[in-house]
């Protein structure tokens, strides 16, 4: 066991994490905590809200614009307070504490339920190939959190290796996949539909499928007590991984369009696979499967590693028991990790026994908390720039303060248009984040100078 950790505030916890990744693991982690299955299904919907071949490249280049802005404020408050635990961390000290604690909150319950679907998204596409077909998805998707959780158990060294090689797996395979379909005989033009009429109602929805398919870029900023020189590293990361990203996804887009008119793709649940389809035939759709197989679970594993990085934060700060915040000598926080796998394989089984339209809240349910924490993170860094002026920022967003401005009120029209649009889903939202006022209380009477 390491030493007790000076960082904690109003007590301390044994252990410390390790200082042990370098820019190459911020890399693989924006990346891999970026690329997922949206790519593959979502081309399909952004060709039905902007119909032309040019405005699809372009809504998706347009995306990746937006999130290096969206991400401006984040990184800068991450160069500046370069502590693990991700949004909650970076809020608690800008905003205040109990800002702090309701982000964490949020990243907590987003973390925990993303996750949750994306290894049950795991086991369907396992089963797809026909392994484990007569098991339960459930049970498919608790093996892998047990498998991530073995993983991260070992150690942080192990936890992000494994990390490394399925986020440069996936971006090998997709640039391979873009290669085959750019220069494998283009199939005979078949009769397809006219696109369909441009209208405002699909552009929205287009774009909400383009933020989602960018979800995951703050990844770097979860672990920042843990790479090499954060201060210029979670900036490198962070704007290298976007940039990456951005472009393999106009090229998937790119490639996806060279085969598949649009009027056809805008049926396609699956476009990626029905490109492949297309030029390689049927048995192309394994291949695709795999793909999909090492996206979500380079995601799941990614996640595990978030959120056991947030909660050790808010039990080193108090706001969650101490014995949280335990480190061992390998780096890992065990008990959080127990913790984070137990309160994720509840949501897998708990989700077994939902049938009908509450099965679809709480699939969504996590869709509004991203967009709280990043407005907040705005305000965040607009606020500490007023507070603490002095304060050392080896990294300063551009044309200060629009970007900041920029992503309050995107991601401001974002949230209302959540809120007002899936009435039952954001009622069942508002319930769980508004459970972060008593436990902040809880915390602070409990906790707080254990």
């Amino acid at each position: 066991m390491t030493d007790l950790d000076p960082t904690a505030d109003g007590h301390q916890v044994r252990g410390r994490l390790l200082r042990i990744f370098g820019l190459g693991f911020g890399l693989a982690v924006v990346i891999g905590g970026t690329i997922g299955s949206g790519i593959l299904r979502n081309p399909s919907v952004v060709a039905a809200g902007f119909v032309d071949t040019r405005l699809i490249l372009l809504a998706w280049l347009a995306g990746g614009l937006f999130v290096a802005i969206d991400a401006m404020p984040t990184v800068e408050l991450g160069a500046a307070i370069p502590l693990s635990g991700g949004p909650y961390s970076l809020a608690a000290r800008s905003i205040g504490p109990f800002t702090g604690f309701f982000v964490g909150w949020a990243d907590w319950l987003q973390l925990v339920m993303s996750t949750g679907f994306i290894a049950v998204a795991f086991g369907q596409y396992v089963q797809r190939l026909g392994i484990m077909a007569d098991w339960s998805t459930a049970v498919v998707a608790i093996l892998l959190l047990i498998g991530c959780g073995v993983l991260n158990w070992i150690g942080a060294r192990v936890g992000g290796a494994s990390q490394n090689i399925g986020s440069a797996l996936k971006a090998l395979v997709l640039v391979a996949l873009v290669i085959t379909l750019f220069v494998a005989a283009k199939p005979e033009a078949a009769a397809a539909p006219p696109p369909p009429l441009f209208t405002w109602v699909a552009a929205a929805v287009a774009l909400r499928a383009i933020y989602g398919a960018y979800g995951g870029w703050q990844a770097a900023v979860y672990f920042s007590e843990e790479v090499h020189q954060p201060e210029r590293n979670i900036a490198r990361a962070t704007f290298a991984g976007i940039a990456l990203v951005t472009a393999l996804y106009v090229l998937v887009n790119a490639a996806v369009l060279h085969v598949v008119p649009v009027g056809i793709l805008v049926n396609s649940t699956l476009a990626v696979s029905d490109a492949a389809a297309m030029v390689l035939g049927p048995g192309s759709g394994t291949i695709v499967t795999i793909l999909a197989i090492i996206c979500v679970a380079t995601i799941a594993n990614l996640q595990v590693m978030e959120h056991v990085r947030t909660t050790y934060a808010m039990a080193r700060k108090g706001m969650l028991p101490p014995g949280l915040a335990t480190v061992s000598a390998s780096g890992t926080p065990r008990a959080a990790l127990v913790v984070v796998l137990v309160c994720i394989a509840l949501v897998i089984t708990g989700a077994t026994f939902i049938k009908g339209g509450l099965y679809e809240v709480l699939l969504n349910l996590y869709a509004p908390n991203i967009m709280i924490i990043f407005l907040l993170l705005s305000y965040g860094a607009l606020k500490l720039r007023r507070t603490e002026p002095d304060l050392p920022r080896p990294y300063k967003m551009p044309f200060y303060p629009l970007p900041a401005l920029v992503s309050i009120v995107i991601n401001g029209i974002l949230l209302v248009l959540f809120l007002t649009t899936d009435l039952v889903t954001s009622i069942w939202s508002i319930i769980f984040l508004a459970l972060a006022v008593p436990l902040y209380f809880l915390g602070r009477s409990r906790w707080r100078a254990a």
